[in-house]
């Protein structure tokens, strides 16, 4: 598999334990969509997201309450939590007061530099890193005006203006962001502001959309910033469930070659050979899949007619038929099977993986 450029190289942030920067593997993120104040409700999303592979999560705190409650919050959680602040000040310290792992801030919409200063000295005292964020839609009207419009440069300009407020007050222990919904846009400030800092970028493609347009979006910018060796930790930005978030942001980084672990579950498409629900089961297959924490390739093959040849690189697969399956492995044929055995024969080969090879039927 071709892999990505070589990493650019930055320094090294400590998140709560988990470590972006340096030579450290790229970390997934996602956000949650509960209100935080619902400690019960936001403790079981992020724990759900844990499991699917989240590595950090970040918690809008939009009040006091909910600023309070990252506190109940992080005694049920095992990974980090950053604080999402936008407009009082307070609340950023409230929040690292109450055990945010990192906060993340737009220093422009923060207000004056006394407030900012405020929340760096705070941060400060407890060593908490900053994310410095900005994003197309909240570019400050001067730079608007002096770039002819929103710009890449005009993100990058923003971005290291506020890096270096920031370090103009002794504190340096920062992650940066710079999104846009334009995903060229994004490409182009990225590769911009990698030359001129070595801070840990957090990359993501903002408001990506729904779904299906959100994931297509979300690869494509992420993949292009990622080819060139720039990035240490990613968020999809989707319009719906953050699950899904952690998948696509997994998927990414495997395509990439970035990240190994996890089954990787191939398909074909449907055609008129097809005799079999190939879509329900492709479904059903990536469902099983994400309950095994296996470095494999899964095929699931729709016809028996190509089936066996089109699997032959993948370490186990399916090929469906009229009411039946071909369970392969390693390219051989192991077994054939009725058509409602086909995942309990599958889920068996998964449960027992590793163990000595099946002799071929």
């Amino acid at each position: 598999m071709a892999v990505a450029k070589k990493r650019r190289k930055s320094r090294e942030i400590n998140i709560g334990g988990v470590k972006i920067g340096g030579k450290n593997p790229i970390s997934v993120q996602s956000m949650t969509n509960t209100r935080t104040e619902d400690v019960a409700a936001t403790v079981a999303q992020i724990n759900e997201l844990a499991r699917a592979g989240c590595e950090i999560i970040r918690c809008a705190v939009p009040s006091e309450e909910a600023a309070q409650a990252l506190g109940e919050i992080k005694k049920q959680v095992n990974i980090p939590i950053v604080a999402d602040i936008h407009f009082d000040y307070r609340l950023a310290i409230s929040a690292m007061k109450n055990g945010a792992d990192k906060i993340r801030i737009n220093p422009g919409n923060i207000g004056d530099s006394g407030r900012v200063k405020a929340v760096v000295s705070e941060a400060k005292s407890r060593d908490i890193p900053i994310r410095v964020g900005v994003n197309s839609g909240s570019l400050e009207w001067q730079l608007i005006e002096k770039y002819g419009g929103v710009t890449a440069e005009g993100l990058v300009e923003s971005a290291l203006a506020q890096v270096h407020m920031i370090e103009d007050m002794g504190y340096d222990n920062l992650v940066v962001s710079i999104k846009s919904s334009d995903v060229m846009m994004s490409v182009r400030a990225h590769e911009l502001i990698s030359k001129q800092m070595d801070y840990p970028l957090h990359v993501g493609i903002t408001e990506a959309g729904t779904l299906m347009s959100g994931s297509i979006k979300s690869a494509v910018g992420i993949g292009l910033i990622l080819g060139q060796g720039i990035g240490d930790t990613i968020r999809v930005s989707l319009t719906g469930d953050p699950l899904a978030e952690v998948h696509a942001a997994k998927q990414i980084l495997r395509t990439m070659g970035l990240r190994k672990g996890g089954i990787e579950v191939i398909s074909c498409p449907t055609c008129g050979r097809t005799q079999i629900d190939l879509i329900g089961l492709a479904n059903q297959v990536e469902e099983i899949a994400e309950e095994y924490p296996l470095d494999i390739k899964l095929a699931v093959m729709g016809c028996v007619v190509n089936g066996p040849g089109e699997a032959r690189e993948a370490d186990l697969g399916v090929a469906g038929g009229k009411g039946e399956g071909l369970i392969m492995k390693h390219g051989e044929v192991i077994k054939k099977v009725r058509e409602d055995e086909i995942l309990p024969a599958l889920r068996y080969e998964l449960d027992h993986w590793g163990e000595q090879d099946d002799k071929a039927v």
